[in-house]
């Protein structure tokens, strides 16, 4: 197969397999989201779910989230990992959106990436599942999985962004960036597969008898 052959394998047994991808993390609107999205970082889908709504339930919008103390937005969100520097950037992150935005996630891509704690990658996130704007996220899930399949060579996640953008059409972006996360969660994960073991590696590539090593992101 061509890679654009590939490509197309992909798209389809994807749309197949999950026709209507569910956005992973529990939220209410935009704000919500990006909260959970920082949270995620380094952390598992599963234990963000399990941890926002303790820390919703105390402040769910900026106006809220700037009267508790950083200590005790902390306590809340440390099962998630790095918690001192993400309660600070959730801290700080409120104040901005309060002073500049009027208190509202700015439906832009630059203005999200410049906010404490927002890099590129949440602030796709947030475009595309919280505003329906075509944007292309990728995780490691995502990363070492175009990797297998031979969509991407890319060293990082930004080169294999730009490989998939240049793959799929725009249209199909932001169902298929989450339709890759769950193949990754459910079939082709880190240690379930080395490239050869689930359907789309082996359909793809039937004869490959070595393990991929994926190129780390």
């Amino acid at each position: 197969m061509t890679k654009k052959e590939r490509a197309a394998y992909v798209d389809r047994e994807l749309d197949r397999l999950y026709p209507d991808p569910p956005i992973p993390l529990d939220h209410k609107d935009p704000y919500t989201l990006l909260v959970a999205v920082l949270l995620s970082a380094q952390c598992t889908d599963i234990r963000v779910n399990k941890t926002t709504p303790e820390l919703f339930a105390l402040a769910d919008n900026p106006q809220a989230m700037i009267k508790p103390s950083v200590d005790k937005i902390r306590s809340i969100i440390r099962p998630c990992g790095l918690a001192p520097r993400k309660s600070q950037a959730i801290h700080d992150l409120s104040c901005i959106l309060i002073n500049e935005y009027d208190g509202t996630v700015p439906e832009d891509m630059e203005a999200l990436e410049a906010l404490p704690g927002v890099g590129h990658k949440t602030a796709s996130v947030v475009m595309s599942q919280a505003f329906g704007h075509p944007a292309f996220p990728v995780d490691t899930h995502i990363h070492r999985l175009a990797q297998r399949w031979g969509l991407s060579s890319g060293k990082n996640v930004s080169q294999t962004e730009k490989d998939l953008k240049a793959l799929f059409p725009k249209e199909r972006w932001n169902p298929l960036h989450l339709q890759i996360i769950y193949y990754g969660r459910e079939h082709c994960t880190a240690r379930g597969c080395d490239g050869t073991v689930c359907g789309i590696c082996s359909a793809l590539y039937p004869k490959r008898r070595r393990a991929v090593v994926t190129k780390k992101a």
